[in-house]
Parts: structure tokens; sequence; C-alpha cells
């Protein structure tokens, strides 16, 4: 593959302390990026002769032949100089929240775009860095996570890349640019964004560098002081990725579990054992780490540490209080109706997608795939037709509908109106 995305001319460029691979892309993923909306803001940062360049992630991306949903840029302009060449070209700019890190959005054609100037940082919390604006690039480079995340690309396609994140690419390796401490150091929550890149590039489960490993040991505790709303991205799109399980086993043994939400004494086995159960059916994150939780009390300070949504709180409540409870009959071993009946007894809207990821945490491929396709039946029967009957009680038309309910599920969800109300002494 990596072979059809280049032209054959390659540059290379070395001096004493940094080292510059450049090549020439020419994919049609990056092509289509130049719409009229990106050719315009080129013409503007041409006319006040600024370096504009497509940075991090979506270099990553066209790099592994992805279009990328979304292109961040970088220039060499600050972001005074941009928002004087935008006013100058009528072009209007809008979020002025990241202007104070350097990020400009302007909006050409229906389209946005964040230009952000390039930066070194000044001073760092490990939550946050204070940024002044640098005309170099490979200092911007130096600051960024990952040396698959650290890479331009100008927009004739020349790559820029100073730490060989293109040759890491190539090699599936995810690693940090320069110290892994030193960038740790400057924000912890690095340490998850190396796992969930990790699912995403490397081939093999067990490929980490042990100083890497070393150094996420040795700085873990800093996750403590990360907001777990940071940390509930980051571990959701670590688990629906590759290596989940062993990624996860990792965190445990790294001692790390305790400051990310997950129990101290998660039930690493069962959690694997739900991962290969799972991983081909596109569980939800929490159908995964619901494995770790042994009571629903975990769950509740899970939620307090990582501030989870509600369908995520209660889906992962569901499981740990059903995974044992809720199973198919041993007499009908293929019949879904255990299922249903708890789903049409539930009587929530999403108690069939609860279900479903059930399902998935027991591996039950078959039933999930009939329960996929299963519609919930109308039952027939409410209180105006016990009421014509002559019942007036509330509490008795209560009793009614329930005594109808279970005839009703008896009879697989067949019996229609009158077959049921024959069963009702008026």
């Amino acid at each position: 593959m990596w072979s059809r995305l280049f032209s054959p001319r390659v540059i290379s460029r070395t001096s004493s302390w940094r080292s510059l691979f450049t090549m020439r892309l020419k994919t049609e993923e990056f092509q289509s990026l130049f719409t009229n909306g990106l050719n315009g803001l080129a013409e503007v940062f041409e006319k006040h002769q600024h370096e504009l360049r497509i940075a991090g992630g979506a270099v990553r991306d066209l790099l592994s032949g992805k279009r990328p949903e979304d292109v961040d840029f970088a220039t060499t302009a600050t972001p005074e100089e941009m928002k004087h060449m935008f006013q100058t070209a009528g072009i209007r700019m809008i979020n002025n929240k990241g202007e104070k890190h350097g990020t400009i959005t302007a909006r050409l054609h229906n389209e946005n775009f964040e230009v952000t100037t390039l930066r070194v940082d000044v001073q760092t919390d490990g939550r946050h860095a204070e940024v002044e604006f640098t005309t170099d690039w490979q200092k911007d480079a130096e600051r960024r996570d990952l040396t698959i995340n650290s890479m331009f690309l100008g927009l004739d396609g020349t790559l820029y890349d100073y730490f060989k994140g293109y040759e890491d690419l190539q090699n599936r390796k995810v690693r940090f640019v320069g110290s892994a401490e030193q960038r740790i150091q400057e924000d912890y929550l690095r340490i998850l964004r190396y796992f969930r890149f990790y699912g995403r590039v490397a081939l093999r489960p067990n490929d980490q560098e042990p100083e890497t490993l070393d150094a996420i040991r040795r700085n873990g505790r800093g996750l403590a002081a990360i907001s777990g709303e940071r940390i509930w991205v980051e571990v959701k799109k670590m688990v629906v990725g590759n290596h989940a399980a062993h990624l996860l086993e990792l965190i445990y043994n790294l001692d790390l579990a305790q400051y990310i939400g997950l129990p101290p004494d998660g039930n690493v086995e069962e959690m694997k054992r739900v991962w290969q159960n799972a991983k081909g059916h596109s569980p939800k994150p929490m159908t995964i780490l619901a494995a770790l939780f042994h009571c629903a009390e975990e769950v509740e300070k899970m939620d307090i540490r990582l501030k989870v949504s509600r369908e995520e709180k209660n889906l992962a409540l569901f499981l740990v209080k059903q995974r044992r409870e809720l199973c198919k009959s041993q007499e009908e071993p293929d019949s879904l109706k255990p299922f249903t009946d708890f789903i049409i007894d539930s009587r929530e809207l999403d108690s069939q997608s609860k279900v479903c990821e059930l399902l998935k945490y027991q591996g039950e491929d078959k039933l999930l795939s009939e329960l996929c396709k299963w519609s919930m039946p109308r039952f027939p029967i409410s209180g105006h037709d016990l009421r014509k009957m002559g019942i007036t009680s509330g509490k008795e038309i209560g009793t009614n509908l329930q005594m109808l309910r279970d005839v009703w599920k008896k009879s697989h969800y067949q019996m229609d109106k009158d077959e049921l109300l024959s069963h009702v002494k008026p």
C-alpha cells in the first residue's frame, strides 16, 4: 500500500540536531480535500506569504489511505495576522474561544477551517500549557504527543516529518515524540492517548516498548488530576478499538485503574472473556467495561469519577444485575422468550437495546441475531376494553391487565383481543 501513496521523489535533509524527512503525497483522499473553501483559504495565506499546512491526525489518516473526518491546519501567521488577513478578504470568523491558544476559525463556502499558529510550550502543569507562538515547524512538532501525530503536510502534497512518524506508521509503532517521560508530564492524559492510538495502529497486542511502559508506570498517578470527562473520552475510544482487552489488562498491570474510575480489583479475566464474545458485534464501550465491576456500588463510584451519561450508567447497572439472572432457558436454549418477555415487561424504550448488549456480553450470537430482527408486538388490550366489560375499579383493571399480559406472553404473543378478553370474569 505504501508505495502507491507517493511519487518516487524522496528528499531527506539532516543537520547536527534535527532530521527532516519529506516526500510527495498524491492520493485521491488528499485531492478530495480541495474544496472551494480550502482553495479559497490557501489563496489568502499565499497572498500574504504565510505558510499553511495540514497538521496532526489528518496527516496520519491520509498516510494510512483514509480521508480524515476532521482536518486541522497550522500556520506561521499569528492570530492577529490571521484576523487581519480574513477581515481584509471579507471572510467571516466564528468561535473565538480558541484564539488565546492560537486558533482562528474561518468560514468559507459553508465550511469551517480551524487554523492554529505554530506554538512552543513555555510552561505545563500536567493538564494545561502556556504557549508562545513561533515560526519554527520543528519546534511545534516537538511539543506534540506521538510521532505519528507530529507530521505536517503542505498543500502541494509535501510531507514534513521531523521525528520518524512516517516510518513508525509504516512499522505500526506507537512512540512518544522524544522523551516519553517529558511528553507524559506535559499532559498526563497522553498516557490514555498512547493506549488509544496503540489500538488503532499496532498489529500485535503486546508490542509496546518496555521503556515507554516504565515511563507510564512512573507517572500514572498524574491521571488523578485529569478531569473525568477527558478520561472518559479516551477510555471509550480505546475500549472499542483493537487489542482492547490486552490494553485494559495492561492498565491494571501498570496500576492505573484506580486513577481513572475503574475498580482497583476489577475482574480482568471476565472482561477478557466478554471482549472475546462481543468484539465482532460492535459492543458499546460500557458493555466491555461492565465485566470489570463486581457490584452496583462500583458502577456508582465509576460514575462519580468519570461523569458518564445516564444511558451509559444505566447500561452498566443493567449488565451487572442481569448478566447472571437473565439468561437463555435450559429447556429451550434456542428460544428468545426469556429476553423478549423481559423487554415487554420492562416497558422502557431502550430495553431491547440493553438486552442486545447483554447477549453480546454473554456471547449468544444466534440469539443476538434473532433479537436484532425482532419487533416488539403490541399488547392488544387496554383499560378501556375492560371498562367496556363493566370493570370500573382501577385496582381491578390493573390486576386484570397484568393477568392478561401473562396469558399473552405464554401464548408467545399470538392471542388476539377477543381470545384474551375471554379470560376475564366480568
